[in-house]
């Protein structure tokens, strides 16, 4: 048999996925999805994490692809109010050495700038420009004890949400304080947001201010999540 190489994307829709989605379609109760979904979600999950390099670069675009005025603006809960100067990111949970960092400390950090695809679950996307630092070095600073396997982040709007652990090492993942090679506009999710090429929109937590590392599933595993939608989210 001749090997064929399939975009991942692609081999998700022929996978169980795609024929899950036509016995969805024709049937119509909610109660019936919601149970599918869950006998099927683990399978998919496992799919997706075996699909991801850990240390492998997503495809970036050239700066003149951006699309300045594609990224729409999602609400979970009103823009929240940060003053910037008083504004701490806290790292704890197992970890070595707890930190509060202000934006001053963590721009201190080599920065990092991608142009990337932003894909919302909604169906649109947008090519962004990100400028911040690797969450894989936050992580660092706070010597993560043996066994973590997972992330947990709250933002200042009470949005919450949850990572496998290599997903949030991947050298893209980054904690952005730019947009578009500017400040981060507070709708987007300033002062600090996740941004990612491997993980849908709403993965991508807008005014993160804690950060918990955690050697279990933490039981609430996304604002999103925990209304049915999938937890590990990979494109």
């Amino acid at each position: 048999m001749s090997k064929i190489l399939l975009p991942r994307r692609r081999f998700l829709e022929i996978s169980s996925l795609s024929s899950l989605g036509l016995i969805l379609g024709g049937c119509g109760a909610p109660w019936f999805e919601q149970e599918i979904f869950k006998a099927t979600e683990p399978f998919n999950q496992s799919i997706e994490s075996l699909l991801l390099n850990p240390n492998k670069l997503i495809a970036e675009f050239p700066t003149s692809s951006i699309e300045p005025e594609a990224l729409l603006v999602n609400t979970f809960n009103a823009t929240p109010k940060i003053d910037p100067n008083k504004f701490r990111l806290t790292v704890d949970g197992q970890v070595n050495r707890p930190l509060s960092l202000s934006i001053s400390d963590i721009q201190k950090i080599e920065p990092v700038r991608m142009t990337i695809r932003h894909v919302c679950v909604e169906g649109w996307s947008a090519i962004v420009s990100w400028g911040g630092v690797r969450l894989r070095d936050i992580i660092t600073l706070a010597l993560p004890k043996d066994g973590i396997n997972y992330v947990n982040f709250k933002s200042a709007d009470g949005y919450y949400e949850s990572w496998d652990i290599v997903s949030a090492l991947h050298p893209q993942t980054l904690l952005a304080y730019e947009k578009n090679n500017l400040p981060l506009p507070i709708d987007n999710g300033a002062p600090l947001r996740l941004a990612s090429p491997i993980k849908l929109g709403y993965k991508q937590s807008k005014w993160v201010t804690q950060i918990t590392l955690l050697k279990e599933k933490p039981k609430a595993l996304g604002y999103w999540e925990d209304q049915g939608y999938e937890w590990f989210a990979g494109l």
